[in-house]
């Protein structure tokens, strides 16, 4: 009686030791599944990697050299905008007319051309009858800063005798035609007068256009 019942106490813990094992390997087994799915019926394997195919290199190849070709391109496009203006802003300056009627236009004048010349190239309503020779008035302007008047040559007595015919002739009056633009006066703000006088000097004759 009693060895009998050794052995079925023995066959019980068998059986509970080989339960115990199905039910930690099912567990295993279920976790592998819901983090990587097994490549076949069985054990979960480690995932492999995908490999990437020639033509993704070629690709991604293709669009770092699109890019850089663009970024060059851009980058000396930017460096020729910026030398470009860099000049521009050399070879000139900026002059402020305020015409008749009170409006204030502001152009670059080249530096070495005279404010009357300025005023024609960008349409700016400053008479010119002699074209610059000395015979006439009408290119009369009032420079509104005493700072800059200061900084311009003395008039010749040619200029002056021109000046005495002006109309409305004031202590910083000078005629546009012997304002050279140059960079000490960047910023020069003139003023031309309401009315002026055509009053060519005997002998004149003017160029024709």
């Amino acid at each position: 009686m009693y060895p009998k019942m050794m052995r079925s106490v023995s066959a019980l813990r068998r059986a509970l030791s080989s339960s115990s094992q199905c039910t930690r390997c099912f567990y295993s087994y279920y976790s592998s599944c819901m983090t990587s799915p097994p490549s076949s019926v069985g054990c979960a394997t480690t995932p492999t990697p995908a490999k990437k195919t020639f033509w993704m290199d070629e690709d991604l190849s293709l669009s770092r050299r699109s890019f850089r070709r663009s970024f060059r391109r851009s980058s000396a496009t930017s460096e020729s905008r910026s030398k470009d203006e860099t000049e521009t802003k050399k070879n000139t300056i900026k002059v402020t007319f305020t015409e008749k009627t009170g409006e204030e236009i502001t152009v670059n004048a080249e530096i070495g051309k005279s404010l009357m010349e300025a005023a024609h190239d960008n349409d700016v309503e400053l008479e010119g009858a002699c074209e610059g020779s000395l015979a006439c008035s009408t290119c009369h302007v009032v420079v509104e800063d005493q700072n800059v008047f200061d900084k311009l040559p003395e008039a010749c007595d040619d200029e002056n005798d021109m000046l005495d015919l002006a109309f409305g002739l004031t202590e910083t009056s000078r005629l546009g035609c012997q304002i050279i633009a140059k960079e000490e006066i960047d910023g020069i703000r003139v003023k031309i007068p309401a009315a002026t006088r055509n009053f060519a000097v005997d002998g004149f004759v003017p160029k024709p256009h």
